[in-house]
């Protein structure tokens, strides 16, 4: 039975989230239990801030209540969010007919929950999404801290799932979504979704025999682009370094299929096919034998409000594509099992920073701080861990 009256740090564990209070401004603060509805609003500055004359058109900005443990989804859903074309898909999505429920339907409410808001801030809590994202997927469901990358994969592949077979079972009534009949013949490639016209990107891994020069390549497509990080770089030297060209000998030798026998060869992978929305995701939790555990690489390393990729194939579709930096998910702390997620969006000419339900505006002078550090000593640091960048084009 749900008391009347929460106490500070305990808000919402009525509800059946134990969460703690992101409203109790001190220990033993008491606030009315408002069973799962926004806490009271602590983010109405950032209002201020950006002043009602330059304050965007149908523009919202929405803290997202932490349940406990969940500022890596928090800082994951705020950085999507503002991703113009995955918001969009989303809330089209929201507005066909309803579907059962699933993980995208949770996520459609909770966006439309916060575009169709009568205030310009404020905050919400997603507990419906949590609720479902918990049911669906054990690794989630616990009071420890999660990955936000592995969020990141899991929520998008699980999205492209719930639409393919969505798509499936249309065809196998007969009717597209538009009435036409379905006259095409099945095949083992599911259909692109708008989450892989979005995301999704291709790679070309060349392998060139040094017996014979014969190059042999072969397609894979990603969601996202994991790279390395080394101290006092920047994320174009991380690109290239995606890239260098390894050579196999040894017991690694390369089967050549001309000269029907294992050769010396060089290796390197290049982007075939440049995304419409590139994420980048910076590794940054390494495993140390000596310590048996994973501690973080508080590397600095430079992201620049503008993108261009060098390290594409000579048959790449868009070599000269430009990318703009929209979001960031950024990592608070020293290790990958403990410390904090925030999100820092650009949203039109300004940039926010959403830290749960704390919303607030920065410049973007500020985003050099989640550069990382130049002491290659791993200690507490905010850093940059998952980068989107949108094409211009």
């Amino acid at each position: 039975m749900c008391p009347d009256l929460c106490v500070g740090y305990v808000w919402a564990a009525c509800c059946g989230l134990g969460a703690p209070c992101p409203a109790a401004l001190t220990p033993g603060a008491v606030w009315p239990c408002h069973h799962g509805e926004v806490p009271p609003d602590t983010s109405g500055s950032s209002e201020k801030e950006i002043g009602p004359e330059q304050f965007p058109v149908n523009e919202h900005y929405f803290g997202l209540v932490n349940f406990g443990n969940t500022c890596y989804c928090n800082s994951v859903l705020q950085a999507l969010y503002f991703c113009r074309p995955f918001r969009e898909n989303v809330l089209a999505y929201k507005s066909q007919p309803r579907k059962k429920e699933n993980l995208l339907t949770c996520l459609a409410d909770l966006f439309h929950s916060i575009a169709t808001q009568k205030k310009k801030v404020g905050v919400i809590p997603p507990k419906k999404f949590i609720t479902r994202l918990r049911k669906e997927n054990e690794l989630f469901d616990n009071y420890m801290q999660q990955d936000a990358h592995e969020f990141l994969n899991y929520l998008l592949n699980t999205i492209a799932d719930i639409l393919q077979e969505e798509r499936k079972q249309e065809k196998q009534n007969g009717r597209l979504p538009n009435g036409s009949i379905d006259n095409e013949n099945n095949s083992s490639t599911p259909d692109p979704t708008w989450v892989h016209e979005i995301f999704q990107g291709t790679l070309t891994n060349e392998t060139r025999c040094l017996t014979c020069e014969t190059v042999s390549s072969k397609d894979e497509d990603f969601l996202d682009l994991s790279v390395d990080v080394e101290q006092n770089t920047s994320i174009t030297h991380c690109l290239r370094g995606f890239s260098n060209t390894e050579t196999l000998c040894s017991e690694y030798k390369y089967y050549c299929e001309e000269c029907r026998s294992k050769q010396e060869a060089h290796k390197r992978m290049k982007v075939k096919k440049l995304p419409m929305i590139l994420a980048l995701h910076l590794k940054r939790f390494k495993y140390m034998d000596q310590l048996h555990r994973y501690t973080k690489l508080s590397y600095r390393v430079v992201f620049p409000l503008e993108l261009r990729l060098f390290n594409t194939s000579g048959d790449a579709t868009n070599p000269d594509r430009m990318y703009d930096l929209v979001a960031v998910v950024v990592h608070c702390g020293s290790g990958p099992n403990r410390g904090h997620y925030i999100a820092i969006v650009k949203s039109h000419d300004f940039w926010l920073l959403f830290d749960d339900d704390i919303v607030e505006k920065i410049d973007a002078q500020a985003i050099e701080e989640f550069y990382g550090l130049t002491s290659d000593i791993s200690k507490n640091s905010e850093s940059g861990y998952i980068l989107f960048y949108q094409s211009r084009d």
